[in-house]
C-alpha cells in the first residue's frame, strides 16, 4: 500500500472540506506526484478550478481523467460543462455528443447538449436534444423552457402551445416566463392569477 499517496489525498480532501483549496490544490498535485496511475486527485483538482470559474484549467484536467477513463460519461459531461462556460461551444458539443453515446440516458448531458446547439443557433438540433432531456426528466422546467425556446425560433407555435401546457401542470413560474419570451399573450390566461 503506498501511505504516501493515501496521506496526500486524505489531507487534499480534508483540506477542500475545511474550504482551504490552495492547500488542497497542492496537495491534490502531491498525491498524483506519489502515485501518476491514481486519477481522483485530477478529478478533484478539475472540480475546484471550475468552482472557481477556471474552467480552461478545468477541462485540462478533466482530459486527464478522460485519458485513463474514456467511457466515463459523466466525465464527458463535466468536460463539456466547462468547455461551454469557457465558451467552446464546438469543444462542449463533442464531448456531450460523447456522453450521450456513452451513456443516453444522462439527460444532464442532453441538456448541455441542446443549450449549446441553441447558443450556435442550431434549434432544430437543440430541439431533438432538449427533447430527449425533457422525456428523461418530466418535471425539469429548465429543459421545458428551452425546448419551447427553441420549438419558438423554429417557428412552430403549436408545439410550443404543447410545451406551456405541460410545463404549467408543475412549474406555472417558468410557464409565465416562457410565454413571455415567446410572446405567447394568448396564453397569458394560464398564469393571470400569479401573485410572484
Amino acid at each position: 500500500m503506498n501511505f504516501e499517496k493515501w496521506q496526500h489525498y486524505l489531507r487534499a480532501q480534508t483540506l477542500q472540506f475545511l474550504g482551504k483549496e490552495n492547500q488542497a490544490l497542492e496537495a491534490y498535485r502531491l498525491t498524483r506526484l506519489a502515485a501518476p496511475e491514481f486519477i481522483r486527485p485530477a478529478e478533484c483538482i478539475a472540480f475546484i478550478h471550475a468552482k472557481r470559474g477556471e474552467f480552461a484549467e478545468a477541462a485540462k484536467h478533466f482530459r486527464e481523467v478522460l485519458n485513463v477513463e474514456p467511457d466515463n460519461a459523466p466525465m464527458l459531461f463535466n468536460l463539456g460543462f466547462a468547455y461551454d462556460k469557457n465558451g467552446e461551444l464546438n469543444e462542449a458539443i463533442t464531448a456531450f455528443q460523447s456522453a450521450t453515446l456513452i451513456n443516453p440516458k444522462l439527460d444532464r448531458a442532453w441538456y448541455g447538449l441542446g443549450i449549446c446547439f441553441a447558443k450556435q443557433g442550431k434549434h432544430a438540433e437543440a430541439a431533438e436534444a432538449l427533447h430527449e432531456a425533457a422525456t428523461q426528466q418530466p418535471m425539469n422546467p429548465h429543459a421545458w423552457y428551452a425546448l419551447g425556446m427553441a420549438h419558438h425560433h423554429l417557428n412552430q407555435p403549436e408545439r410550443v402551445t404543447e410545451i406551456i401546457t405541460h410545463l404549467h401542470r408543475f412549474d406555472p413560474l417558468m410557464t409565465r416566463h416562457l410565454i413571455q419570451d415567446t410572446g405567447r399573450s394568448d396564453l397569458q390566461h394560464l398564469v393571470a392569477d400569479l401573485m410572484v
